[in-house]
């Protein structure tokens, strides 16, 4: 779930042709969740799948959801999380608790006919086989992708600041407290989406936060910014009981430093504060990576989709259409630029 410090936040609402030109570097185990969670039949939670039971809701989502973006102008750059950090085992193993815990409730709601959707989605799991397809389909949209030393959004934020992407794109807001100049939420599913356990529907559009004015509204540095996020908890260590986003600013307005800070609270986490600050300001992160956009490959993309996983022939060629046509006018709008800087 990362850091919430949603409260704290007040996004800029745009629309995705605002983005068009600009290269995102996206979370993907976030997105992936996403697309897994949301791609279910709404009575039962069963994810798609193709003829031989294999889950491909990630696909789907990658497939048409990637394609929008590419539409629109965007250029993603997909980051995987690498080895997570040992201060993240306490939160994986309760994750993994609070999945087995929900996997029950599933089948039984499922057994007695109920509806089983919350709990499907809360038994959400990403497994490796789903990353290695995941990576794969990528590869022949010619979209580039990286795998992350650790932690992925923590790559994204590295990546941003260097300049080689324009923003992160993720739901959480770890990439902030990475020092990412930009936040992009919402990419992965603006459109009309329906509100849970209600027949509402609402229209997501993209949210952008950036870090700088963020800061200046709240008069922090972005060092006070981990810290914030340290007392409020993170991954890597519950934080302090009782202090919430906005008693969390009140007290690094008023003490700071993190030495400072942790003289007023009691912290008892088994990670030390001092870990988790010495973590999120030094990850390991990479500089080898090449961001290379490529022509999608028909032909494997329709063996892909269509023939080994079931997709609809009609649908995949559709999609195979709009990458092309999106991928023309890219290179006809690069050597239009390249020739009026000649």
């Amino acid at each position: 779930m990362g850091v919430d410090i949603s409260s704290l936040v007040e996004p800029k609402e745009i629309e995705l042709l605002e983005l068009s030109g600009k290269r995102v570097a996206l979370d993907a185990y976030n997105v992936i969740y996403q697309f897994l969670t949301i791609i279910r039949d709404r009575m039962t939670g069963e994810p798609l799948r193709d003829s031989h039971g294999r889950v491909t809701s990630h696909l789907s989502g990658l497939l048409y959801r990637t394609s929008n973006l590419i539409e629109n102008g965007i250029k993603p750059v997909f980051v995987f999380d690498g080895k997570p950090p040992a201060l993240k085992y306490a939160t994986i193993q309760a994750r993994s608790e609070q999945k087995e815990e929900a996997q029950k409730k599933w089948e039984a709601a499922v057994a007695a006919g109920e509806e089983a959707i919350k709990y499907a989605q809360a038994a959400t799991r990403l497994t490796p086989d789903m990353i290695v397809d995941a990576k794969r389909l990528l590869d022949i949209m010619g979209v580039p992708w990286i795998q992350a030393p650790s932690e992925g959004e923590i790559q994204c934020a590295f990546m941003c600041k260097r300049g080689d992407v324009w923003a992160s794109g993720s739901q959480d807001y770890d990439s902030l407290l990475a020092g990412s100049p930009r936040l992009v939420r919402n990419l992965s599913i603006t459109g009309k989406r329906k509100i849970p356990n209600k027949e509402v529907y609402v229209d997501v559009k993209p949210q952008l936060i950036d870090l700088e004015l963020m800061l200046a509204k709240l008069d922090i540095t972005h060092d006070q910014l981990i810290v914030l996020g340290i007392l409020v908890g993170t991954d890597y260590a519950d934080g302090v009981k009782g202090v919430g986003p906005k008693s969390a600013l009140k007290l690094v307005q008023e003490h700071r430093t993190l030495g400072e800070v942790l003289r007023h609270v009691e912290w008892t986490s088994p990670a030390t504060a001092e870990e988790v600050y010495a973590f999120i300001t030094n990850p390991p992160v990479t500089a080898e990576y090449e961001l290379d956009w490529k022509e999608p490959d028909a032909q494997k993309l329709r063996e892909f989709m269509h023939v080994e996983h079931d997709f609809s022939e009609e649908r995949v060629d559709k999609v195979i259409e709009r990458l092309q046509a999106a991928w023309t006018k890219g290179r006809q709008a690069n050597l239009s630029g390249w020739l009026k800087k000649d």
